[in-house]
């Protein structure tokens, strides 16, 4: 196990792009210390130039050392508000209509995440054409990829389009670091890793090493 922490640690100082994929493992409701497992994550980040992607809504990541610019959450963000009836594309920040109701048709807000019956996914659309363009600049450089505590419940998200990247880009690793469900398909088997392990304790130990 200590080799293969070795190993990453070299492909991290060669890589000149990381791209950090962020599942349900991170959730803040499961893990009391989620702040210190950012700030774990931060410290390995370094000055690399990296992109994270989340499927968590929770936004424990925008409270963290990591820079907001360089992450996007497709679910999107139970702190920000959208109106329940989406009679409008408007998103609020929390606290930023006071008695959370819509102000255009006085319908409740609710958090702006697909759990909402109708999603408003202008919030995080122009993040995601950030990510999209760095992600187009990756390709056939020194990438490595941290497929973090992801699972199945949105995989066209991080897993599957994670894979595609990987098996186009020939000089890319990635580890796939997930308690139960670390597999990783054969036709990147020669360039990814699975790690049966809790992701946010095997980042923390990652951070030790350094």
């Amino acid at each position: 196990m200590e080799r293969q922490e070795e190993q990453i640690l070299e492909y991290l100082t060669g890589a000149k792009k990381v791209l950090v994929g962020i599942g349900g493992e991170w959730r803040a409701d499961r893990n009391p210390d989620i702040t210190g497992a950012y700030r774990a994550l931060a410290k390995v980040l370094g000055d690399k130039d990296y992109f994270i992607v989340t499927t968590n809504t929770d936004a424990a990541v925008y409270k963290s050392p990591l820079n907001s610019e360089r992450v996007v959450a497709p679910c999107g963000n139970e702190t920000w508000r959208q109106c329940s009836a989406a009679c409008t594309k408007d998103i609020w920040e929390q606290g930023e209509i006071p008695d959370d109701i819509c102000p255009h048709c006085g319908a409740p807000l609710t958090g702006n995440t697909r759990e909402a019956e109708t999603y408003i996914e202008e919030g995080y659309l122009p993040q995601w054409q950030k990510y999209t363009a760095w992600l187009a600049m990756t390709m056939n450089r020194e990438l490595l990829v941290l497929e973090l505590g992801e699972g199945f419940k949105v995989p066209t998200v991080i897993r599957w389009p994670f894979e595609k990247t990987v098996y186009f880009n020939r000089k890319s690793h990635m580890y796939r670091v997930h308690q139960t469900l670390s597999q990783v398909t054969e036709e990147i088997g020669d360039r990814a890793v699975p790690v049966a392990e809790n992701s946010v304790e095997w980042i923390k130990r990652l951070e030790n090493m350094l």
